[in-house]
């Protein structure tokens, strides 16, 4: 046994249950993005189409090197095709969380849902 775990006591035992339980808690508050309601498409970094994601609905939306497919279904949106060689934004799949981002980097396109609520991830933390 760990010679610092016989130092331990009751009461040490107790803040350390307690803390580990407020740092439970506080994760679902913390990083709450509520729920997606609008997918933005974005070619050269300038807005092509603002989407609700309340329909199901696909848009074609010319890239540098082709064609870029975007689908929506209720809540969550996908790029569905690329001419990209290695597909990465394809790849990413359905995206539903605000704030959430496929770049198809070759075609210039990009996707990104939005919500009321800001959400956060690697782009905003």
């Amino acid at each position: 046994m760990k010679r610092w775990l016989v130092h331990l006591r009751a009461g040490d035992w107790l803040a350390i249950a307690a803390a580990a339980g407020a740092v439970g808690a506080s994760l679902p508050l913390g990083w709450h993005a509520g729920r997606a309601e609008l997918a933005v498409v974005k070619r050269d970094g300038a807005v092509v189409a603002e989407l609700p994601l309340d329909r199901p609905r696909r848009l074609e939306v010319q890239g540098a090197i082709g064609p870029t497919v975007i689908e929506v279904q209720p809540g969550r949106a996908r790029v569905a095709a690329d001419p990209g060689a290695h597909q990465y934004c394809v790849r990413q799949g359905w995206l539903a969380r605000p704030n959430a981002i496929a770049i198809c980097a070759p075609s210039h396109v990009s996707l990104q849902l939005r919500g009321r609520e800001g959400g956060y991830d690697s782009l905003n933390y």
